[in-house]
């Protein structure tokens, strides 16, 4: 298969720029790498596009590794012809291939074969025929006590076994159903009866999925979130979910005019045996193909939101090098506090007990205050689980000397890093709680640097992540990550292992390796110096360099994005305006005089140069919003403090498909419904709304009992 062609055709781009992007990433380029640093090789197409053609291609790799197994099977069987040799080498989808193979796909014994070998198969080909032939006189003749057929009436029924699973194997036939199911077929779902005859209504754990109890629609409209949530209510043995047309009648009447030719009782018997092949096999066939389609449709979308929850909470604003003390709350085993530089490094660590009595608040309060003195600190993370909103309350109280902050943040995950092998090798010395804690302070300075140490999973920001494919999400998420990580650019002296494993090109041996040149020799001089690395060889240094800075390098350039392969480049730049390129970076007029034009060569085109431009204007540019201190209403803290019509400030801390879910500060995140996003209608509630994004919201319905809370964010500013 032309891969190039294909991809060009399905995806909308012009055929040269597939060619050529096959032929990097073929060459181990990376996908931040090429949408950076080859747009023109490409015709400048971006990392969603980028990723689309290497996805795409590795489709059409497992199509072609199983149309060479398929005809393999066929092969070794003997039954391989011309025609079917030259389908199977024009199919394009995994399905037409599987439709073409199904014939020969070895199989358990069926009806159908077991007819066969009693010999039917020619009373089968006779029935076919559909001529005027009386059915029992032509069955005659195949009735035998040896070989198992008691009578005419068995001959029969074994014939029309035969013709029913022919029917259900017939190409055309398949792709009519198909057609006929896409436009009709309806998503069912029932409440199951358990052993004594009672339905799981009465089931507490059931209770989630109760609005799905007696629920259908059509089958391809049905939402991403409505699917899972059925499937898992299947999968959980609440329900019983189907997907088929109401009515059959429609599909079994297409199946007959292209099978029933004529009007004889032979064409009866075809008639009967289409009716059995659409009930028996078409039928459950057709489910599970279509309950694929739409679970991997489901998967798809549920993936994307979760994407892109992610990509907003790694690129979320830092609050940067600051001295911190980061609190992970608690009410009974009290507050785990420590003190970190402005590295990030731990500085001390200790626990108070501001909930236990009003003589431990009071010392809670005079800690803090001589902590925060002692270490300058600058900023106060707050865990937002259990007890968040009470220590808020607590360090609210405290007089500090010098002016300190304090912010809430998410704990999501910290949990998890604090058990990790990465928590561990960090901190061999101290407990998880204290792990935690550091991982809160960290995630304040800078939310991308901590969060590429914990599994993607494990952050919690998308809908259903247990029911998706697994591999899938992993895949979609690690590409986010890669995608992140190198859109703000590392510090080459400071970055974790975990950091600089999603560098382009690097990876986690190489990562290991550049740690270990760095504590052994000290701090990178310049980019260059990275080729001194163990196995980090020019390829290697091609994908990373640009993505890496380091910021005390001799060379001004060693700090921005600029590519080195590019350096000559802008020094010859700076020669031409007789300066140098620290001079060039740090004069904007200078840098105006330049007609980048005159640069443009065969490798190096305006896409490049003006991206070059941008760079010597604002050398490493963080593309992260600034940080906007946030804080809840004072008065709310618990959710039975709620009351409908209440106007209060929250934060985004989920998007899904059907709205997103804001925090108020009551340990209880609330819905606002896709409808209740704007006073328009909204197609996708990233329209309106961002991960993290302060709004405020009007509470429209509290239910204390499910602990549900119903926001809307209609007539209020965004």
């Amino acid at each position: 298969m032309n891969y190039a062609k294909h991809i060009a055709e399905q995806l909308n781009l012009g055929l040269r720029q597939v060619e050529k992007t096959l032929e990097l990433l073929e060459g181990g380029a990376t996908v931040p790498f090429i949408a950076r640093y080859r747009k023109e090789v490409t015709g400048n197409l971006n990392e969603v596009q980028i990723a689309a053609i290497r996805d795409l291609m590795l489709k059409l790799k497992e199509l072609d590794k199983r149309r060479e197994a398929i005809i393999q099977s066929i092969e070794e069987q003997g039954k391989m012809t011309d025609a079917l040799r030259a389908q199977l080498l024009a199919a394009t989808t995994m399905t037409d291939l599987e439709d073409l193979y199904l014939p020969y796909k070895p199989k358990r014994k069926t009806r159908a074969s077991i007819a066969i070998e009693r010999g039917l198969e020619p009373l089968a080909e006779s029935l076919l025929r559909q001529g005027p032939e009386d059915p029992e006189l032509l069955a005659e003749r195949y009735v035998s006590e040896e070989k198992g057929v008691a009578d005419t009436a068995a001959a029969l029924a074994g014939a029309r076994d035969i013709i029913a699973e022919r029917v259900s194997e017939n190409i055309a036939a398949r792709n009519k159903v198909r057609n006929l199911w896409r436009r009709s077929a309806m998503l069912t779902s029932k409440v199951v009866k358990s052993n004594d005859g009672e339905d799981m209504a009465d089931n507490p754990a059931a209770a989630k999925f109760q609005s799905w109890f007696d629920w259908k629609e059509p089958a391809m409209r049905a939402p991403s979130h409505r699917v899972l949530a059925l499937f898992r209510g299947e999968e959980q043995g609440v329900l019983r979910v189907h997907i088929a047309p109401e009515d059959p009648e429609p599909v079994v009447e297409a199946l007959e005019r292209q099978f029933v030719t004529g009007r004889y009782a032979t064409s009866q018997q075809v008639a009967i045996a289409v009716k059995d092949g659409y009930k028996r096999l078409l039928t459950p066939s057709m489910e599970t193909e279509y309950y694929n389609i739409i679970k991997e449709r489901a998967d798809k979308e549920a993936i994307k939101v979760f994407a892109e929850n992610l990509r907003q909470l790694l690129l979320a604003s830092p609050l940067g090098q600051k001295r911190i003390l980061a609190i992970d709350p608690g009410f009974r085993t009290g507050c785990k506090v420590v003190c970190l530089d402005a590295q990030g490094q731990l500085e001390h660590n200790e626990t108070i007990y501001p909930f236990t009595s009003v003589r431990e608040e009071r010392a809670a309060v005079a800690k803090l205050e001589a902590l925060c003195e002692a270490f300058k600190i600058e900023a106060i993370a707050i865990g937002n689980g259990t007890a968040g909103r009470e220590t808020e309350e607590v360090v609210k109280r405290c007089r500090f000397k010098n002016p300190v902050i304090a912010v809430m943040v998410s704990e999501n995950g910290a949990s998890v890093y604090s058990a990790s092998d990465v928590a561990r090798r960090e901190f061999p010395d101290y407990d998880v709680t204290v792990r935690g804690a550091v991982s809160i302070g960290r995630r304040l300075m800078d939310p991308l640097s901590e969060l590429v140490k914990i599994d993607p999973k494990s952050i919690g920001v998308g809908q259903y992540q247990h029911d998706v494919n697994q591999t899938l999400l992993q895949e979609s998420l690690e590409d986010v990550v890669v995608s992140c990580v190198n859109s703000v650019g590392v510090e080459l002296n400071t970055a974790s292992r975990e950091l600089l494993s999603y560098v382009s090109g690097i990876g986690p041996s190489l990562a290991d390796k550049i740690v270990a040149y760095r504590n052994k020799k000290g701090s990178f001089a310049n980019r260059h110096e990275l080729l001194k690395v163990e196995r980090l060889g020019d390829k290697a240094f091609e994908q990373c360099a640009g993505f890496l800075r380091v910021r005390e390098s001799d060379n001004p350039l060693d700090r921005s994005a600029v590519h080195p392969e590019r350096y000559a480049l802008v020094e010859r730049m700076a020669s031409e305006m007789g300066t140098t390129v620290e001079e060039l970076m740090h004069n904007k007029e200078l840098r105006q005089k330049i007609d980048i034009n005159r640069f443009v060569s065969d490798d190096c085109g305006l896409p490049t140069l003006q991206d070059i431009m941008k760079e010597l204007d604002k050398p490493g540019l963080d593309p992260r919003a600034k940080f906007e201190v946030f804080e809840f209403d004072k008065n709310i803290t618990r959710i039975e403090d709620l009351q409908e019509g209440m106007v209060l400030p929250g934060i985004v801390t989920n998007i899904t498909a059907f709205g997103a879910f804001v925090d108020v500060g009551v340990h209880q995140d609330g819905l606002v419904h896709i409808s209740q996003l704007a006073n328009r209608r909204v197609a996708d509630p990233n329209e309106v709304v961002k991960f993290h994004q302060h709004v405020k919201v009007k509470v429209l319905e509290v239910d204390l009992r499910r602990h549900r809370i119903s926001l809307t964010m209609k007539g209020l500013e965004v």
